[in-house]
């Protein structure tokens, strides 16, 4: 941190908004919870939590050649077609795999549809942090809870996987809200205001305190472009003076705001990946202990459940409310209870369908975004089925499994520090980064397709046909991931238009959230339908493979540009809006006219 002094905290834009600097205190609230929750992703949706569900189906479960026989251990059993394991859920037979991949399905749809319900409470008022605590608990003890999960009710554990998953993706984009106001409020980045606008602010300039709106007066060495980071408030308040990016040069520029963000975000990624490798190695321990049983597994959830629950309390104390502005009067109208959350429901809602009619007009965005909608779905879909086929086609124990999320956390880590490296030490933007990520990740589905190839299923070797070959690919995994996660929200960041973050970040969101919902759904129809799991990685191949062309299209610059030009249009709108008025969100604009 820079041993400057921060200009004094400028005038609130609104009643109730928290202008101080970031403290160290609250960097440090944020980063507990991602070193609370992360463990539920790394150890429990994407470990323990599928291979309990599988263990509890196939339990219940038959074998489909013949009904009379129970399933065998996955550890013991033989694949294929007359040794296919099904299950009765709702009065349909489901491969006892297939089972928790449509509990994921399930969950992540809710997600989505959850997300958006709640954007507008949480970017208006005092919601947000009081939001992030009530899924964090919900979700904590929903999976403290599996303690309580046996063969007898094993459905019940489907539903808390999908309340579980849900809380846990609310929570994690109530917490990335949280970002751009630790960013904006940075005392680094108030420093470099301060100096790029001359000075520090008068009261009149106190209200665009928080953007570089001058690039030219910045130090060099700083590399500053135009700010793209900007709170998830205010996406409903009209914003009077907002301060316009000037026309960035052609030379590959990093703003300020992009380098913490970055940094703030790779730092919170490698702390919850620490706390996963801790608890994953915790979780092996007590199955090595107990020796696997379904048993064992309840009590591993029940640590990762007590983990999260325990660790998100230093992260209540420490982060701050930093509420946001409140939704227009006319649209509240002194109304309370229920009534007043049907009005935030329904802006909701609203606020999406306008900024869906308004993204249309950016190239970039809409490149993005189709994108992300595969990438985010073959994340989701590639860890889940990964770790069913290691545990029913390639007979791997328990703690074997578990020893390969160790090694997933471990380079995750690595990738979460070294990608941020990597970038500065070769001058490389987040568009580049991500596609390196995705060459590397498209290694993973095109390794387990080897396995067709005659001569290599002769050598029982390679291809995925030996336990021991999931380690190195969890290597890669882990690396991919530590790129991926951070970077492609940079990247996204740099071309919202000014002003409108908040709706830009529920479109985001509901991307990623809704786009996972297809990807299980349809492994597991593959699996129900040839009784092997091998043949979903030719689905994978395509998933992780399309996202590539769209993101080497991205023009950055462009999408800046455009994104600027369209926040007059976005913010003409706010305006009217905030005085009843109706507005044509459907306008021409010309993007081209600040080029010329």
């Amino acid at each position: 941190m820079t041993e400057e002094t921060p200009p004094a905290d400028p005038a609130p834009r609104y009643a109730g908004e928290d202008t101080r600097p970031t403290s160290t205190k609250e960097l440090a609230g944020w980063y507990m919870y991602a070193f609370a929750a992360e463990t539920y992703v790394i150890c429990g949706i994407s470990s323990f939590i599928p291979i309990l569900l599988e263990s509890l189906a196939r339990e219940n479960g038959y074998l489909l050649s013949d009904p009379t026989q129970p399933c065998p251990s996955s550890t013991t059993s033989t694949t294929g077609e007359g040794s296919q394991c099904v299950v009765d859920v709702l009065g349909m037979k489901v491969n006892t795999a297939s089972f928790a991949m449509y509990t994921f399905s399930v969950s992540v749809l809710l997600q989505a549809l959850l997300v958006v319900s709640i954007s507008c409470a949480a970017d208006h008022g005092n919601y947000r942090k009081k939001l992030l605590l009530t899924f964090a608990w919900t979700g904590s003890l929903s999976v403290m809870c599996y303690m309580f999960i046996t063969k007898a009710n094993y459905l019940i554990g489907g539903l808390l996987a999908i309340i579980s998953n849900t809380s846990f993706g609310a929570s994690f984009v109530l917490l990335n809200s949280f970002l751009p106001l630790l960013v904006r409020w940075h005392p680094d980045l108030l420093v470099r205001v301060a100096k790029a606008t001359g000075g520090g602010p008068s009261a009149s300039e106190s209200e665009d305190l928080g953007y570089v709106t001058d690039i030219e007066e910045v130090d060099e060495d700083s590399d500053p472009v135009a700010s793209e980071t900007s709170p998830l408030a205010g996406n409903g308040a009209a914003r009077a003076g907002y301060p316009r990016r000037r026309r960035e040069s052609d030379h590959e520029l990093t703003s300020v705001e992009l380098q913490l963000s970055s940094q703030i975000s790779a730092k919170g990624m490698g702390i919850g990946y620490t706390a996963g490798l801790s608890v994953q190695c915790i979780g092996i321990i007590i199955l090595l202990f107990m020796d696997g049983t379904t048993f064992a597994q309840r009590v591993v959830l029940f640590v990762i459940g007590l983990w999260w629950t325990v660790f998100t309390i230093p992260a209540a104390m420490w982060l701050r409310p930093r509420p946001g502005p409140p939704l227009p009067d006319r649209l509240v109208n002194g109304r309370g209870g229920a009534r007043r959350w049907l009005s935030y429901l329904k802006y909701s809602w609203t606020s999406l369908f306008k900024t869906i009619q308004l993204a249309r007009r950016l190239v970039d965005i809409i490149l993005f975004l189709v994108a992300w909608f595969l990438l985010s779905d073959a994340i989701a879909t590639t860890s889940s089925t990964a770790i069913l086929f290691a545990k029913v086609e390639l007979r791997m124990e328990t703690w074997a499994l578990g020893m390969i999320n160790v090694i997933l956390t471990l380079t995750g880590v690595l990738g979460a520090f070294s990608w941020a490296y990597i970038s500065r030490r070769y001058n490389m933007r987040p568009g580049r980064i991500i596609l390196i990520c995705l060459a590397l990740f498209e290694l993973i589905p095109v390794y387990g397709l080897l396995g067709y190839l005659p001569f290599v299923k002769n050598w029982g070797l390679f291809g995925l046909q030996q336990p021991w070959e999931m380690y190195p690919l969890a290597a890669v995994y882990g690396l991919v991931l530590g790129g991926l996660g951070s970077y492609c929200r940079s990247l996204y960041g740099e071309l919202i238009p000014p002003g409108s973050e908040a709706a830009f970040y529920a479109l985001y969101a509901i991307t990623d959230k809704g786009s996972s919902f297809f990807g299980p759904a349809i492994v597991a129809a593959i699996i129900s339908e040839t009784g092997d799991i091998r043949p979903a990685f030719w689905f994978l191949a395509a998933l992780v493979g399309l996202p590539a062309p769209l993101m080497w299209l991205i023009d950055v610059d462009r999408g800046k540009r455009e994104g600027a030009k369209l926040a007059e249009v976005i913010e003409g709108f706010k305006v009217e809006d905030a005085g009843g008025g109706d507005v044509d969100v459907d306008v021409d604009v010309d993007v081209d006219a600040d080029r010329r």
